[in-house]
């Protein structure tokens, strides 16, 4: 089983948690004022690395909080889990 760390909850089962997709997307500030293609490019286009990755996850069977984490996406493996308004943590080497 894989444990994820909430940073208000602590170490809890995966089956608590939802990814919900790429963390650190800024929502532009006028959206009317983009073009079809840039609010296409906000709304679907994400990277999608083999490796480091910061992620947004919501601890949706406990706190109900949004955070986010530093996951390699090849190996599962958590480098860190942080809330939004922390700093963001170093990629691992």
């Amino acid at each position: 089983m894989l444990l994820i760390r909430c940073p208000w909850c602590g170490d809890r089962a995966e089956l608590e948690f939802r990814h919900c997709g790429e963390a650190h997307i800024v929502r532009p500030a006028d959206p009317s004022a983009q073009s079809d293609a840039e609010w296409a490019e906000y709304l679907y286009l994400r990277e999608n690395p083999r490796g480091w990755h910061r992620e947004r996850w919501r601890h949706i069977h406990g706190c109900g909080r949004f955070f986010n984490a530093l996951r390699h996406t090849g190996t599962d493996r958590f480098a860190a889990t942080y809330r939004a308004e922390d700093p963001r943590p170093e990629i691992p080497e």
